[in-house]
């Protein structure tokens, strides 16, 4: 066995110079560990050597100022371009999809190195009979690298918790649900869309998933009750504005097209029949993607009460258990999930979904960090409107109830803050037959144009 790490060549070593940089776990893991002298290059060893130095003062990783002004004294030229270049090539690899497994293939590197010397060292010992202190040494080396993460120091890491980016969100369609959420949702996090059935839960979740591909996030789509190919036109309506009814024309395939060519997101939609997909299926599935180089940012369930439990038995039970497990999911990979669930059949004409109105298990509100329904009676069917209210938040105020437009020919939600105008205007809308007629006539002449 080598005593540096050149037989895993120089990507793999710039690779762990990249998670040294970006992982503070890892770094913290490792700062016992590993040593400048296992990199083949002078620039590699500089930056290691920096690295854990300000990681043993500052319990901290370095930023590019740091780098930057550690950088400026060097005299000799050549060293100054070969670290400044492998700097920018670590940077650009922080988002490889193996760079678990570099992790873990160093840390089993150095660990390796650490009981190499610790029974070198004790070869003398052992001819002096001096056995406690080779015990000493070989628990040493066994020690070294474990996990040093006992959690969030409260007292110690104040700038942590207040850090950009100590939770990163994925922001959702609606300006209203970013403000009250921070945001949208954050890696870990889950997200239910409430409504009766045919009551828009599906194309809440297709906003959803249209904004985020339009910010240019990788976005995967499960979809347990539609196929594939009939979420991707729903996506396909929401994006170009056609009525899903005039999909399939030339033009409009022409226009799908066109309107791609400007996204720089990517959305995969994975079919799985009604019950025949269960959470440890999904994730299986996550993981064929990150090795495929297509991490999600963030998944969307359509949805969970159609996942097939862990384990059979009491209905209210199994959905206990797919809720928490969707939340697991989400924890374990730091992805936002969001799902939609069913109300029950009394919900059905109710101005206001309250969580008393979720169906079967009340424990998805319990599970949920952020839940809000969609109530859609049968004139604002016709009519093209809806009221959201906040049933849970666990970033913000709940109990909030805000007025909507729908328009299911093309998938667009819009949610108005209440004491808006337009907000005003919906709400009296609402009211009489007048409003019925009037949302009619307009659908037919929308349909008339096309």
């Amino acid at each position: 066995m080598q005593d540096n790490l050149a037989e895993y060549g120089h990507t793999f070593q710039t690779k762990v110079i990249s998670s040294l940089i970006s992982d503070r776990g890892f770094l913290q893991q490792v700062s016992d560990l590993i040593e400048p002298a296992y990199f083949e290059s002078q620039a590699n060893n500089w930056l290691v050597d920096k690295i854990l130095s300000y990681h043993t003062k500052y319990k901290n990783i370095p930023t590019q100022e740091v780098f930057k002004s550690e950088i400026i004294p060097i005299e000799d030229k050549l060293l100054k371009t070969s670290i400044v270049d492998g700097l920018k090539e670590a940077y650009k690899l922080q988002n490889a999809p193996d760079l678990d497994y570099v992790k873990n293939t160093t840390i089993e590197f150095c660990k390796n190195q650490k009981m190499k010397v610790a029974i070198l060292e004790s070869v003398d010992l052992l001819k002096a009979g001096k056995f406690d202190a080779i015990k000493k040494k070989v628990d040493s080396a066994l020690k070294a690298g474990a996990d040093k993460d006992v959690g969030h120091e409260y007292k110690d890491h104040i700038e942590e918790r207040y850090e950009e980016g100590s939770r990163v969100c994925v922001s959702t369609s609606w300006e209203v649900i970013n403000d009250i959420t921070g945001g949208g949702l954050a890696g870990g996090e889950l997200g239910v869309v409430v409504a009766p059935a045919g009551g828009g839960k599906s194309w809440g979740l297709i906003n959803l998933a249209a904004n985020a591909l339009k910010s240019g996030k990788v976005v995967l789509y499960y979809t347990l009750e539609l196929n594939a190919f009939y979420v991707g036109r729903r996506v396909d309506a929401f994006l170009t504005n056609i009525p899903f009814q005039n999909l399939g024309e030339e033009t409009s395939k022409e226009k799908i097209k066109s309107t791609l060519e400007n996204i720089t997101g990517d959305l995969i939609i994975k079919h799985y029949p009604t019950r025949t997909a269960s959470v440890i299926t999904l994730s299986s599935h996550i993981e064929k993607c990150i090795s495929q180089g297509k991490t999600p940012d963030i998944i969307i369930v359509d949805y969970a009460d159609l996942i097939r439990p862990s384990k059979a038995g009491d209905k209210r039970l199994e959905l206990n258990d797919i809720y928490e497990e969707l939340r697991g999911l989400a924890g374990e990979y730091d992805i936002p999930i969001w799902t939609a669930s069913q109300a029950n059949r009394s919900s059905t004409e109710e101005d206001v979904i309250e969580g008393n109105k979720v169906s079967e298990s009340y424990n998805k509100v319990m599970v949920a960090d952020f839940i809000m329904s969609l109530s859609r009676k049968t004139n604002d069917k016709i009519g093209g409107t809806g009221r959201w209210h906040i049933i849970k938040n666990r970033f913000g105020p709940d109990g909030m109830t805000f007025p909507s437009k729908v328009n299911t020919m093309t998938g667009h939600i819009e949610i108005f803050e209440p004491n808006s105008d337009i907000a005003r205007s919906i709400n009296e809308s609402m009211k009489g037959e007048t409003h019925v007629k009037r949302a009619l006539s307009e659908k037919f002449k929308q349909l008339e144009g096309f």
